[in-house]
């Protein structure tokens, strides 16, 4: 049974992770599985909703829009968050071909399946519009076709996703040098920036290709005590490697632990061959941050297989 709303979530545990490259380095990693909140909907996206929800109710809206792409972990989490406060939920959703068979887009595709499931209505636009999803004219028209809205940006980051991400960190987490954790829009790394202590060091491993991410996360802090790590993104979002989900596999097989390929699993494989090369000194302690994302694996492996490659174990 459900022990939590979409704005009360559990303890969430910290685990660590025992590798002989960790040992023999002298390193000590630990990962806080943030990945636990929800079976369904794991990670940063429901500490990312949190205060948006609250916002939304307080101020007396029934639905909640939002974007994301087809196999988006906000539209999902969104979608649970809108059902479990009783709101209606919106997605707009960038692939107007999407839409011409709606039935067979949700038999091949778990995530919008899963929106759909929560009672997500869905608006299926072109890429060229979605491009222009922050105009005014674009707002507008999604107005006089839906309503008045609580608007939710592509990836959920505003300054109140900021605020419900810098609770990833407690009392517990005083005690490491480094905190480490996945980068897609940077919502979240600021967040754990904000809330980072004057000892640590903040390391951010963008899941996406392009030096915009620095200039987004500054919007948000002006706290220098934090780096991104733009050596491991495999390609851009939704990229990935036979030897990334060769660690992912192995990763599972060894601690138990399921990660993601968008990002968890990349800033995983960053941080270990951080490691290995020497790049943290001997008995630093490092956090890791699992944010989350398991629900994109199914959709992931049935790429994968339809291009012949090794799929990811679940």
């Amino acid at each position: 049974m459900q022990t939590w709303s979409a704005t009360t979530f559990p303890e969430t545990p910290i685990n660590a992770i025992l590798n002989t490259v960790y040992r023999e380095k002298g390193v000590e990693v630990d990962l806080k599985r943030e990945d636990l909140i929800d079976a369904d909907v794991s990670g940063n996206k429901f500490r990312k909703l949190k205060y948006n929800v609250l916002q939304a109710v307080e101020e007396e809206y029934t639905a909640l829009l939002t974007y994301g792409g087809a196999f988006s972990n906000h539209i999902a989490a969104t979608a649970k968050a809108g059902k479990l406060f009783g709101l209606k939920t919106i997605g707009v959703i960038r692939g107007e071909e999407l839409g011409y068979d709606l039935k067979e887009t949700l038999l091949n595709n778990p995530t919008l399946k899963f929106a759909h499931d929560c009672g997500m209505e869905f608006q299926f636009v072109t890429r060229s519009a979605y491009r222009e999803k922050h105009l005014e004219s674009f707002r507008e028209s999604l107005k006089t076709k839906h309503g008045n809205f609580y608007e939710i940006p592509e990836g959920g980051t505003n300054a109140l996703a900021i605020k419900g991400c810098a609770e990833i960190l407690d009392e517990l987490t005083a005690n490491y040098d480094f905190i480490a954790c996945s980068v897609g829009t940077g919502g979240t790394l600021a967040g754990i920036i904000e809330a980072s202590l004057p000892h640590q060091k903040v390391l951010g491993f963008p899941a996406l290709k392009g030096d915009f991410l620095e200039a987004e996360i500054r919007k948000y802090t002006s706290r220098t005590n934090w780096q991104l790590v733009t050596d491991y993104h495999f390609g851009g979002y939704a990229k990935t490697s036979s030897a990334l989900i060769q660690f992912i596999n192995t990763f599972k097989k060894e601690q138990d632990i399921q990660l993601d390929p968008i990002y968890t699993g990349k800033m995983m494989y960053g941080l270990t061959d951080l490691i290995s090369n020497g790049y943290f000194s001997k008995n630093t302690r490092i956090l890791a941050i699992h944010t989350g994302g398991l629900q994109g694996i199914t959709g992931m492996n049935e790429r994968l297989r339809k291009q012949g490659r090794s799929t990811i174990n679940i």
